[in-house]
């Protein structure tokens, strides 16, 4: 072996050392820090200290929507041809709600944003014999939000607005009776995308 392929060789073997000590620290650190154990990425935690909500006014059900990477198309792209939560496009979407069961009366439902697109929550009773993401969907990408009980869509604020910013906070006090309850995201092909889940109410 020549001197300039031995040059070679000692390079490649540098270069794949380095990049293991450089993996093995990261690992260290983020096991350290407790990345592990989180729900999203820093950047989603950081953003999400741009404003909270206030405390509950009666129960409290808190509500985290995100979505990874953008949709095919942006969020006024084309509405998706089926109900089935997942893709869609380049993004995923899910909505999560904590608790799930709650006593009725008073109710405030708490919604931090995320993700990377603009979001929104919207409370809906459950028709009898129907499961939560079942709801037809319109030409538009939206459900029909007739016997709405509230929504949370003002950035940092409470009730109806354009939207949840990322990063941001918003907020709507309901009064619930026993019953099952939809909470879903009707931005234009979110709800088809996979944005909702059941809130039960008991007596």
């Amino acid at each position: 072996m020549n001197a300039r392929r031995r040059r070679g060789v000692w390079s490649v073997i540098a270069i794949a050392a380095a990049a293991l000590v450089l993996g093995v620290a990261t690992t260290g650190l983020m096991a350290a820090s407790g990345s592990f154990h989180r729900t999203g990425p820093a950047s989603w935690r950081a953003q999400s200290a741009r404003c909270s909500a206030p405390d509950a006014k009666g129960s409290a059900v808190d509500v985290t929507v995100w979505d990874m990477g953008r949709m095919m198309g942006g969020p006024n792209g084309p509405a998706p041809n089926n109900s089935r939560p997942g893709w869609h496009g380049m993004g995923m979407m899910r909505l999560t709600a904590h608790p799930v069961t709650i006593p009725e009366g008073t109710v405030t439902v708490r919604v931090v944003n995320a993700g990377t697109l603009t979001h929104e929550v919207v409370v809906l009773p459950l028709p009898t014999g129907r499961a939560a993401g079942e709801r037809a969907i319109g030409s538009d990408g939206r459900v029909s939000e007739t016997g709405s009980l509230g929504e949370a869509s003002r950035t940092c604020g409470s009730g109806a607005g354009d939207g949840i910013a990322p990063g941001a906070a918003a907020w709507t006090t309901v009064t619930l009776r026993p019953g099952r309850y939809e909470l879903l995201c009707n931005v234009r092909g979110h709800y088809a995308a996979g944005m909702y889940t059941e809130l039960d109410v008991t007596r």
